[in-house]
């Protein structure tokens, strides 16, 4: 078998919960923007997903753009509360800074630091993400060699630009390489396809529904050294 050289990563929900943080930083922002410019209508869920829906269709690149499509959406629900373009536009830049530092106060799962501390020092690391969380911001950046996000490669994972990215980074064959993730098809099932090797983050326990054998897996980052298994 293949030595493994580098293991990848997904972020969120693979190193945190992403849903309490989302959530977080759409409400605190808000909050934020309402004390500043008064009330917005910032409709219901139905509506910001079609929102989303509506602006991606306009402009594909908002698809895998993240930071680009939470400032398109603030410049619609603020343009009501200003007729001024450059407020408008720096109010917009506020906004999506204060969201931005927002997304970034995660709490990691238990034992995430200590296997990242351990396995820098046996392997390169890397980071491959469809989200906009800066490892640098979340001090854990020192562990990794690269990262890369969707922004990076114009495309989101499963397709297979995160992957090659991390192949071109790393000179790294893709048999070298040992990705690590929550989702079935865009981590698991994008690795494998790029060639790479696979071990499923289930936290939750949940059944594998793809059609490939279901892969190695952890449910916890205190049982992290079945890497060392596939290694």
């Amino acid at each position: 078998m293949q030595k493994i050289k580098l293991i990848t990563f997904d972020l969120d929900d693979t190193f945190w919960d992403i849903g309490p943080v989302i959530i977080n930083a759409e409400l605190s922002t808000r909050k934020w923007l309402e004390e500043k410019v008064g009330e917005v209508d910032w409709g219901n869920m139905e509506s910001f997903l079609a929102l989303r829906k509506d602006l991606a269709e306009k402009d594909p690149s908002l698809y895998w753009d993240l930071g680009k499509l939470r400032r398109e959406i603030f410049r619609v629900k603020l343009a009501p509360v200003t007729s001024d373009e450059n407020e408008l536009k720096e109010l917009v830049e506020e906004s999506f800074n204060y969201f931005l530092d927002k997304r970034h106060e995660i709490i990691f799962y238990d034992g995430v630091i200590e296997a990242l501390e351990d396995l820098a020092t046996r392997y390169d690391l890397g980071v491959l993400t469809n989200g906009n969380a800066d490892i640098n911001k979340l001090n854990i950046g020192e562990y990794f060699k690269f990262s890369v996000s969707s922004v990076d490669v114009k495309s989101n994972k499963p397709d297979k630009g995160h992957f090659q990215k991390a192949l071109d980074l790393s000179g790294c064959d893709a048999n070298e390489v040992l990705h690590i993730g929550d989702h079935q098809i865009n981590d698991v099932v994008g690795a494998l396809d790029s060639g790479m090797k696979a071990i499923w983050f289930n936290k939750d326990k949940v059944d594998w529904e793809q059609k490939l054998s279901k892969p190695a897996e952890i449910s916890n980052w205190y049982n992290y050294k079945i890497i060392d298994e596939m290694a």
